[in-house]
This record gives structure tokens, C-alpha cells and sequence, in this order.
């Protein structure tokens, strides 16, 4: 059987600690094993393992599958104006956050290029009242559209279409929240609800 593989960001939930073993571009939290990287989730089945994944294993317990994230560069994609991009929140103030742009419409880029989202891009209606900490928080991923090459490598992001906003994101607690109005996220576990500028989802 071969190895499974899909596109994954990081922060993207992989499977539960035991039934996989967590390999390279990976990390465990909580029992859950999410993606480090941006990159593409491999998962390799137990038949496929070397002797030396396994050796270390006793007789009585079953080996895992693998799963790991790996770094693709065979393709390179360049943002321009129109396209959908997803990136990631590194750094906010009360009137823009900057991001890193991860991928190009379904394809990852070789590096990080720099996005900026202006609080007045947030939102297609009421701008006036739009708040920046309401909308993302730094570690949230964000699917939004160039609208501007700006200077040198930073492009202007917006993500005033429905379809466009917060596609991931962890509560203050750290697990993974869930889209309950356009505009508010809850935390399954704890039920709180925090603010958040949500993509429509489909």
C-alpha cells in the first residue's frame, strides 16, 4: 500500500499519537500530532517502515504508521494581483497585521514572501468600526486576496469576501477552534469564544 499525501499548513491537525508515530515537520500536543511546516503530509504505512523504525519496538506492540511532513521545492509560486493566497498572522498593531504568505491558490511557495493586511482591507461593510484584534490574532492562518504589490517583496493582502478570513486558529488555550458566526470562533473543549474575522465555510 503506498503512503498517503496532502498539502498541509502549519498547525494543521495530522492524527492522534497513538495510532500514528510522529516523524520529521511534526509535533505532539495533547495526544494530537499537528504539522510544524508548511509542506506535504506523508504517511507511511507500517509494511513500508525500515527495521531500524521499528527495531526499537517491542514484539507485543503493534508498529504505527508514520506520519511526516515534508518540504516540497519542485515548484515555485510568485503572489500577484487577484490571487488567493494563504498565509499566517506573525505580527499585529492596531492598524495592520503582518503575515507570512505560505502558499499561492493550492501551491506552496519556496519561501515566505511578507503580507500586510490593513485594518481598513478587513471588511467590505462598516470599516469604521472594524478593530484589528477582533478580526486576527498572531498564529492564526488566513486565506485572502493580493490586492497591491506595495513595495519590494510586501504585498497588500484583503479579506473583505466572505470566502476570505481565518480558516485556523487556536484558542488561549491551545486547541484548535471552530467557526460559529462569521465573525466568532469557539474552543470545543472549553467552550469559550473568541473574535475573529471567519472565512465562509464551504
Amino acid at each position: 500500500m503506498s503512503g498517503e499525501s496532502v498539502i498541509v499548513t502549519p498547525g494543521r491537525r495530522l492524527g492522534l499519537a497513538e495510532e500514528y508515530e510522529a516523524g520529521s515537520g511534526t509535533y505532539v500536543r495533547n495526544g494530537l500530532i499537528y504539522a510544524s511546516i508548511l509542506g506535504t503530509k506523508i504517511i507511511q504505512p507500517t509494511a513500508d517502515t525500515t527495521a531500524e523504525e521499528t527495531s526499537d519496538k517491542t514484539s507485543d506492540t503493534p508498529a504505527k504508521p508514520l506520519v511526516f511532513v515534508e518540504r516540497k521545492n519542485a515548484k515555485f509560486a510568485i503572489p500577484a494581483i487577484g490571487s488567493e493566497v494563504l498565509c499566517k498572522v506573525v505580527r499585529m498593531n492596531p492598524r495592520a497585521a503582518s503575515v507570512a504568505i505560505m502558499m499561492v491558490g493550492s501551491v506552496p511557495c519556496q519561501e515566505d514572501f511578507l503580507g500586510t493586511v490593513r485594518v481598513q482591507d478587513i471588511r467590505a461593510t462598516e470599516k469604521d468600526s472594524v478593530q484589528m484584534i477582533n478580526s486576527f490574532r498572531p498564529g492564526d492562518i488566513v486565506r485572502a486576496e493580493v490586492i497591491s504589490l506595495g513595495d519590494q517583496r510586501s504585498y497588500y493582502l484583503a479579506t473583505t469576501k466572505n470566502e476570505h478570513g481565518v480558516v485556523f486558529a487556536q484558542s488561549t488555550a491551545g486547541n484548535t477552534m471552530i467557526p460559529i458566526s462569521w465573525e466568532e470562533m469557539q474552543d470545543p473543549k472549553t467552550r469559550d469564544i473568541e473574535k475573529r474575522k471567519c472565512a465562509k465555510v464551504f
